[in-house]
C-alpha cells in the first residue's frame, strides 16, 4: 500500500495508526477537525520516518467539508489512495430517555454517515484488484474503527452504540459490495486510552475487569491494523482488541453449580 487517509489522525489512536503506517513507508494524509497543533506534530513525526505526510482540516459533521476529503487527500499525496481508516468518532453519553435529535445526529453523522460517504469516494478512485496471477488480489483496504460494544450490547451510550452497529453492518455489506477490488474490515477496541472525562482509577478498573485483566495499548491496535493490511483473503471481519472485554461472563445471572 502506498497512500492512506486517517480520519481523526492527529491524536490518540489515529495518531498511533498514522505513525505506524509511516513506519511501514506509507504516505499518509492526517485529517483533523480542531487539533491543528497536534496534527502538525503528528505529520512532522511521520515525515521524520521518510514518508510524505499532509494534514487536512474538515468538520465531518458538515457534508460540504466531509465529502471532498478523499479527493483532497489523494491530491495532497500525489496519487490515488489505497487505504482509508475511518477513525474519527464522536462518543458522548446518552440513554433511551436522554437522547435528543442533536445527540442522534452527532453520533450517526460522525460514526456512520461520514464513513459511508468517504467509502463511496474512496471506492471511486481506488486501484482495481491485481489479476496478474490469475485470481484477483485486492489492492485497497478500508478499515472502520468500531467498538467492542457491538459484540456486547448495553443500553448505555445509546445513540453512539446504534451508530457503531450501523458501521458494523456497513463493514459487512461494504465488503460484499466492493469485492474483489477493495477489502473492508474493522477493529473493535476496548479500554485502550483513558477518556477525557474518565478518572485514572476508573480506567484502571475498567481494564482490570476484562477477562485478560488488562486492556489494549495503541501498539495492539496497530498490530491488528497490520494484520488486516497483510491478510489479502480477509474481508468483512471485526477483530476486537479489548482484553476479551466482550467475552465477560461473571455477571449476577451466572450462578455456577449449587
Amino acid at each position: 500500500m502506498k497512500r492512506a487517509l486517517v480520519t481523526g489522525g492527529a491524536k490518540r489512536l489515529g495518531r498511533a495508526m498514522a505513525l505506524y503506517l509511516a513506519g511501514r513507508g506509507i504516505d499518509v494524509a492526517i485529517h483533523y477537525h480542531g487539533s491543528d497543533e497536534a496534527a502538525q506534530a503528528t505529520a512532522a513525526e511521520a515525515r521524520a520516518k521518510g514518508v510524505r505526510a499532509e494534514i487536512l482540516q474538515a468538520d465531518l459533521l458538515d457534508e460540504a467539508q466531509m465529502a471532498p476529503l478523499v479527493d483532497r487527500a489523494a491530491q495532497a499525496l500525489g496519487g490515488p489512495l489505497d487505504l482509508l481508516i475511518n477513525n474519527a468518532s464522536i462518543f458522548e453519553y446518552d440513554t433511551i430517555h436522554s437522547a435528543t435529535r442533536e445527540s442522534w445526529d452527532r453520533h450517526f453523522n460522525s460514526n456512520l454517515r461520514a464513513p459511508f460517504v468517504l467509502i463511496q469516494h474512496f471506492a471511486a478512485q481506488a486501484p482495481k484488484a491485481d489479476r496478474s496471477n490469475g485470481e484477483p488480489k485486492a489492492q485497497a483496504l478500508v478499515l472502520n474503527m468500531l467498538d467492542q460494544r457491538v459484540r456486547k450490547l448495553t443500553p448505555e451510550f445509546m445513540t453512539y452504540t446504534l451508530a457503531k452497529m450501523g458501521l458494523w453492518t456497513l463493514t459487512q455489506t461494504g465488503a460484499q459490495a466492493l469485492a474483489p477490488d477493495i477489502r473492508v474490515n474493522a477493529i473493535g477496541p476496548g479500554p485502550t486510552l483513558q477518556g477525557a472525562r474518565q478518572s485514572e482509577s476508573h480506567f484502571a478498573r475498567q481494564r482490570a475487569a476484562t477477562i485478560l485483566e488488562r486492556g489494549a495499548d495503541p501498539e495492539d491496535i496497530c498490530a491488528a491494523l497490520g494484520y488486516f493490511m497483510d491478510a489479502p483473503a480477509v474481508t468483512g471481519q471485526l477483530l476486537c482488541v479489548d482484553g476479551g472485554q466482550h467475552h465477560g461472563w461473571k455477571t449476577p445471572d451466572v450462578l455456577g453449580p449449587e
